[in-house]
């Protein structure tokens, strides 16, 4: 079940027309917790990086909109955690995901994920944790 929800989630959240940044709520709490957008980017690319094995890189809001990155093996993922960290992001680790075209390149993949990101869609799970 775990898989299904963090491939629906990961699916959902990429666009051939992605990339950029988010933009309202999502950056302002971005930048608050991270520091800056750029930020953000470099810390959950060196999070998804270090996953040992197989595993996810996770942006994750609780209820009152704090952010947290994550990182979890296998299919797990932050709901199983406990704690009310719900994700908004993932991206999948997996060789599977990568290995194709990247090869054993994680960090390229990483990198390319963020062109595709659909920033409206992230923006959407995060306003839907917000209102409950």
């Amino acid at each position: 079940m775990e898989a299904a929800y963090n491939h629906n989630l990961y699916f959902s959240t990429m666009s051939p027309d992605g990339g950029g940044e988010p933009e309202g709520s999502l950056k302002v709490a971005l930048d608050d917790a991270f520091g800056s957008f750029s930020q953000f980017k470099v810390q959950l690319s060196a999070l998804a990086a270090g996953q040992f094995g197989s595993g996810w890189g996770w942006l994750s809001a609780d209820k009152a909109g704090k952010l947290h990155l994550l990182s979890s093996p296998n299919q797990d993922n932050p709901l199983m955690e406990g704690g009310g960290k719900v994700p908004i992001l993932g991206i999948d680790v997996w060789e599977h995901a990568y290995y194709l075209k990247y090869k054993n390149l994680r960090a390229d993949y990483i990198k390319a994920f963020f062109d595709v990101v659909n920033w409206k869609e992230v923006s959407n799970n995060y306003e839907k944790l917000l209102k409950g």
